[in-house]
């Protein structure tokens, strides 16, 4: 009779203690995936880093979810600065083969990866999770730059498919893949996307088009009229040189196309901008369960104190 007793409180124990495991994980998941995989991936034997010739094929739908990535480029000089740049934006990233990506490369106030890549092809692009299991991709490659304007963008990058204030194509072959941890990186939770870059850039594009609408272009040897605020001329003073002088837009700024578009889809690209214009600034606060519950108790608690207090009147309040 003990012995069965014994044997039940054992194994009501043990009841106890795999619900409490199983609640941990189910409340704590990024903990449990984090020290599950950490188990795995440091076992004796295991490799930490692991190089391919190309892309993985395991590896192509996780690269398409990221939100962003970093490039990383240099000069051949030896006291040449080193650049490191974030890229993000929905849609600029684009897989033809495991063996060749671009991107779109959009107007910013500087030009280090297009005048690297174009003197001496070196470039390397890493992917990095921040949420789910730790991984840290690097893709190794040979750069080409493709300007607005030139077949090249046109062919891969028509102006219905051209993200506003494109001004380039960085084109990499890849002739190395690494993959290894990345328990250093912190989990992080997107929010969403910049929309200040986009509007800047529209506005100028908006001044190219309405200063060349009455411009016949057509004629190799006419110019572009590159208004003050236009995005022809950001590139042609901004854009001109890298910080160590080595060319950066060659033909961009000089190029007869236009940014303009068929009506129809311009005025789709104003409403979608104009949405973003109308919540430019303004800070949107997402709300997770666990804050909700907190409100909830703050909310339970607020009310039964008032109750007590205004029903019970304790003696001496």
């Amino acid at each position: 009779m003990y012995e069965f007793k014994q044997r039940d409180i054992l194994k009501t124990d043990f009841t106890s203690c795999y619900m409490t495991v199983l609640l941990h994980i189910l409340l704590q998941p990024r903990a449990a995936v984090s020290a599950l995989s950490e188990e795995a991936y440091f076992q004796p034997n295991s490799t930490m880093v692991k190089y391919y010739d190309s892309i993985p094929d395991f590896l192509l739908p996780w690269i398409e979810k990221q939100k962003m990535f970093w490039v990383a480029t240099a000069p051949l000089t030896g006291d040449g600065l080193v650049n490191v740049s974030p890229k993000g934006m929905t849609g600029t990233f684009h897989i033809i083969n495991t063996s060749k990506v671009w991107y779109e490369d959009l107007t910013g106030s500087g030009i280090e990866t297009v005048a690297h890549v174009r003197e001496n092809g070196r470039i390397t692009v890493l992917f990095h999770a921040f949420e789910g299991p730790p991984r840290i991709c690097r893709m190794y490659g040979r750069g080409t730059v493709h300007e607005f304007g030139t077949p090249e963008y046109d062919q891969l990058l028509p102006l219905e498919k051209r993200k506003v204030g494109s001004r380039s194509i960085v084109m990499l072959d890849i002739f190395k893949v690494g993959i290894s941890c990345g328990y250093a990186v912190p989990f992080m939770e997107y929010k969403g996307e910049r929309n200040r870059l986009v509007l800047d850039l529209y506005k100028a594009e908006v001044a190219d088009v309405d200063a060349e609408k009455d411009l016949d272009l057509s004629s190799p040897s006419s110019e572009p009229p590159l208004p003050t605020t236009g995005l022809k001329r950001y590139w042609s003073f901004r854009n001109a040189t890298s910080l160590d002088g080595l060319p950066g837009m060659l033909v961009g700024h000089q190029s007869h196309k236009t940014f303009a578009m068929p009506e129809p889809i311009q005025a789709r690209r104003r409403e979608d901008l104009e949405d973003l214009e109308a919540v430019s600034g303004k800070v949107i606060f997402k709300v997770g369960v666990e804050e909700l519950k907190f409100i909830a108790a703050f909310l339970a608690g607020a009310m039964i104190s008032t109750s007590y207090f205004k029903y019970v009147k304790p003696r001496g309040w």
